[in-house]
């Protein structure tokens, strides 16, 4: 199994968290972003900058997610592709992102972004807070102990 992390949007306490699951359990983490993020010196750890541009860290991640690796993102369509391909998907939240939720997920977000396009302020997320931290260590474990 290999985890690949949606890094431009990754906020940085998630990524710690990812950081400390690879140095315990030897499992190949690999950030792929637009930017270079610097990460820790391990032979677990990778980063992988590719060239800017609308979805080109997300493509490259559909290029390379297989089936039974792990995606970390919170980006909705990214993640229905990898689902397609077999890949299980984390949010940033610590969700489990599924077969049997993504289409909904897709239609909220298409909803969303159709509101966003006729000028209703949606406002974002909220910021991310001790609880959706403390979610995704316990899944990312969960994840990790169910591949063990």
């Amino acid at each position: 199994m290999n985890i690949w992390v949606d890094a431009d949007a990754c906020p940085v306490v998630i990524k710690e968290i990812l950081f400390r699951a690879a140095n315990r359990t030897g499992i190949n983490l690999t950030l792929i972003a637009n930017q270079y993020i610097p990460v820790p010196k391990s032979k677990s750890i990778n980063m992988l900058q590719v060239p800017s541009g609308f979805d080109v860290a997300d493509n490259e991640i559909v290029k390379r997610a297989v089936s039974g690796d792990l995606v970390i993102t919170s980006d909705i369509p990214l993640a229905a592709e990898v689902i397609q391909k077999g890949a299980l998907v984390l949010s940033h939240r610590g969700e489990s992102l599924t077969k049997d939720n993504i289409g909904a997920r897709l239609n909220i977000r298409d909803f969303m972004e159709s509101m966003r396009a006729s000028g209703v302020n949606t406002g974002g997320p909220p910021a991310l807070n001790q609880s959706d931290r403390k979610a995704f260590a316990d899944k990312l474990d969960k994840f990790l102990v169910n591949y063990k």
